[in-house]
């Protein structure tokens, strides 16, 4: 999966350092040992060498897996899958044995209980952790260089969680207004009502943690740094066939339609040389992936599907404008719960147990969303625009104002 991206890897601490002429005295001496230790702890190499500098062509072996910035992409893409598998088949394993989670009821409105989904999603979460943190030592960086650090976390969190409501609220209004959803009062009352929003809160809250870890953080990182077209068509063709052939999948051509529309746009910025080039390409890889993901989902149909891909294109674009994935994951959860919880609409053929208000799904299925929910509606597609230009307005001045003073940095780095 080379070349490997320069431009999208964290920038190191390590200044830089040059091997000088035999030392001649004391302080000559300290300084050559320094100057070799500093080559020797550089993290994105993993060789001795000046760090910035290609690998030293020594051992051809070597150079199959060390690249410019450590450890390949393209191995560390394998090691990490090879530890989230390992990973979820151990912790389900042990779910199992729990009998925490009860079994899904057959049929498309099954019914999604709180603490079953908790129990999952914390199990999803742990696994992410823990293959990340495995990755973080072998790789010798931070697990916060995965997309976790940034400027104002807990404020980009809560801008999300504030939009993402907002916009799930905007695109049910458009559907109560043509007719496409009807509400019939309450589901819940007294103490209840806080009991399940609280419990949908931290259920939905995991689920954004989740989602947005695995397609937005380890993954988008790492693939940004060592992807190139041609690498990220291969990986898109892969991920489409094999959920082609799933027989249980569904709404298919949503995956297909987020796969071609990225085809045009990643050539051209490979063509171009763009330094940009790798993170577009890891976006379209990890959006496809998000959409055919849920694919197995029993209600989706091809609108929902592709919502799910288009809303991960918006995720990655909001990682690039905001520095970090947080703003994501709050955008991601108050969707779903504004979804399951407040407006009671299904949510890819599943119902939450617990919802605040009866809401029904009626007339055509490609504006009402049927089985999908309102994000199986094709007022879906204007909505995530509405939120990309949200995202826009609210991060994309200031990080154009940041271009400046970090291509200085880079270049007196």
């Amino acid at each position: 999966m080379e070349p490997e991206n320069p431009t999208s890897a964290p920038e190191s601490s390590t200044p830089d350092a040059k091997l000088q002429d035999p030392p001649t005295s004391v302080h000559d001496a300290n300084a050559a040992v320094t100057a070799l230790d500093a080559m020797r702890s550089t993290p994105e190499t993993g060789i001795l060498q000046p760090e910035g500098q290609p690998p030293v062509a020594t051992n051809p072996l070597v150079l199959i897996f060390i690249g410019p910035q450590g450890l390949r992409a393209g191995w560390s893409l394998c090691i990490f899958v090879s530890l989230f598998f390992g990973l979820a088949s151990l912790i389900n394993w042990l779910v199992r044995l729990s009998h925490v989670v009860p079994k899904r009821a057959p049929g498309s409105t099954a019914a999604m209980e709180p603490l079953g989904s908790i129990v999952t999603e914390c199990s999803g979460v742990l696994m992410i952790l823990l293959a990340s943190w495995i990755m973080a030592k072998i790789e010798r960086r931070r697990i916060a260089d995965y997309n976790l650090a940034g400027p104002g976390p807990m404020a980009r969190f809560g801008n999300g969680l504030v939009v993402g409501f907002l916009a799930l609220s905007v695109l049910v209004f458009a559907l109560n207004l043509g007719g496409w959803i009807h509400f019939s009062g309450l589901a819940l009352s007294g103490t209840q009502i806080l009991k399940y929003a609280a419990a949908w809160a931290v259920a939905f809250l995991m689920v954004g943690c989740f989602e947005e870890g695995l397609a937005r953080c380890y993954l988008l990182y790492t693939l940004a740094r060592g992807l190139n077209f041609w690498w990220a068509l291969g990986l898109v063709v892969v991920l489409c066939g094999v959920a082609t052939l799933n027989p249980k999948a569904s709404g298919l051509w949503g995956a297909y339609l987020i796969a071609l529309l990225g085809l045009a746009p990643c050539l051209l910025l490979e063509l171009k040389k763009a330094p940009s080039s790798g993170f577009w390409c890891a976006t379209w890889v990890t959006s496809v992936m998000f959409g055919a993901g849920h694919t197995a989902n029993p209600g989706e149909n091809w609108i929902g599907i592709f919502s799910a891909a288009g809303i991960g294109v918006v995720f990655c674009a909001s990682v690039r404008l905001t520095g970090s994935v947080w703003w994501a994951v709050g955008c991601h959860a108050a969707w779903d719960w504004g979804q399951s919880y407040f407006y009671g609409t299904p949510d890819s053929g599943f119902l939450a147990k617990g919802h605040l208000l009866n809401s029904t799904m009626t007339g055509n299925t490609l504006w009402s969303g049927g089985a999908d929910g309102p994000e199986g509606s094709v007022l879906v597609i204007p909505t995530m625009l509405l939120i990309l230009l949200a995202l826009i307005v609210m991060y994309g001045r200031k990080r154009a104002e940041a271009a400046p003073v970090i291509a200085a940095e880079q270049a007196a780095g």
